[in-house]
Formats: C-alpha cells, structure tokens, sequence
C-alpha cells in the first residue's frame, strides 16, 4: 500500500467502516511508515480533543511550575522596560 492509497482510507479507517482486509493492509502500513503513523495518530487524537472538548485538569505541580515560569516571564519583562523577552 501507498501513502497515498492510505490517505484516500483514513477517514474510513477511523470511522471503522473499513473491510477487515482493507484495515489489516492499512494496519501494516501504519507498522513501518512513520509518517502515515504519526497523520493517523494526530487525526485521531484531534478528533478525540473536538469529541470531549473539557479541559483535562493539569497536576498541581505541574500548575506551580507553569504559573511561576509566567510570572519569572512577566518580572523579566518589566524589569527590561516592556522590550521582548
């Protein structure tokens, strides 16, 4: 199977309309062509992000962290008149 032959499939692919030996060839093609593999895996992981479209909460830590690298961003900025930091 070509990229292109799988591109043309995709849609069907992760609608799960596919014939099984359709999906196994698409399948193969996605164990050895990165590129068809990380296309399929954005799709569906933008698709699954419009399907639930709440917010995942973020760790506490990881809250913390984010927070103070914004506020170290903010004093720098102040700190040299307003220019781009």
């Amino acid at each position: 199977m070509k990229c292109s032959e799988f591109l043309q499939e995709l849609t069907n692919y992760l609608d799960g309309v596919l014939d099984a030996r359709t999906k196994s060839e698409l399948e193969d093609h996605l164990a050895w062509c990165h590129n068809c593999y990380v296309v399929c895996d954005t799709t569906k992981k933008t698709i699954e992000i419009y399907r639930h479209p709440q917010p995942d909460e973020l760790p506490d830590d990881l809250r913390t962290r984010l927070r103070s690298a914004i506020m170290s961003k903010c004093q720098a900025h102040k700190r040299s008149g307003g220019e781009n930091v």
